[in-house]
């Protein structure tokens, strides 16, 4: 039977939640280069980050901060710490108001993997687009759909020129389900 795996999004229906803002150095400057989170590598980060509450509400374990940056609470951490120590790397981040320790959650590896014939609609970059840095990359992806024969044994990756979607594999998505994350939602890939 093949392996599942999961996307993991932010719950974003429950009510009275926190939204967070974009990473941002501690003199409240955004990082350089947000996007360095999500793109399935491990990242260097040379001062200490901050993440600001953009809009106060209940603390959550796992959220989606600016430009989709994953930013997880310890109990969170140490599941992915436990169950995918060689996929992950976390980055520790201060939350203004907010005395818990969290981390920003990368997912350090990049797998090529969408299954464009699965999915139910797949859109790739064209010359006629004007982006040839882009070209023969997704440039929408809805329905997605990945082979699980080429994951390997990740347990937690980035897809392939679709970066935005951060996949769990199904041993993990319990593993969040057993510690009752708050802030987590699985879509089947």
């Amino acid at each position: 039977m093949p392996r599942r795996y999961f996307r993991l999004l932010d719950d974003v229906s429950i009510p009275g939640r926190w939204d967070l803002g974009t990473p941002q150095d501690v003199q409240g400057n955004e990082v350089d280069d947000p996007w360095m989170f999500r793109e399935g590598r491990t990242v260097h980060v040379a001062e200490r980050l901050q993440v600001p509450v953009e809009h106060p509400g209940i603390p959550l374990d796992f959220t989606l901060a600016g430009f989709s940056t994953p930013v997880v609470r310890a109990p969170v951490a140490a599941v992915f710490s436990a169950q995918a120590a060689q996929d992950v790397q976390f980055v520790p981040v201060v939350i203004p108001g907010n005395p818990e320790p969290y981390s920003i959650l990368v997912a350090s590896r990049l797998i090529r993997c969408i299954d464009d014939a699965a999915s139910s609609e797949v859109i790739r970059w064209t010359p006629e687009d004007g982006r040839p840095e882009r070209v023969g990359q997704y440039r929408d992806v809805d329905g997605m759909r990945i082979d699980p024969g080429q994951v390997g044994d990740a347990q937690v990756f980035r897809t392939w020129g679709w970066s935005i979607a951060l996949i769990v594999s199904e041993d993990l998505k319990h593993a969040l389900e057993r510690i009752h994350a708050t802030g987590v939602r699985f879509t089947e890939v």
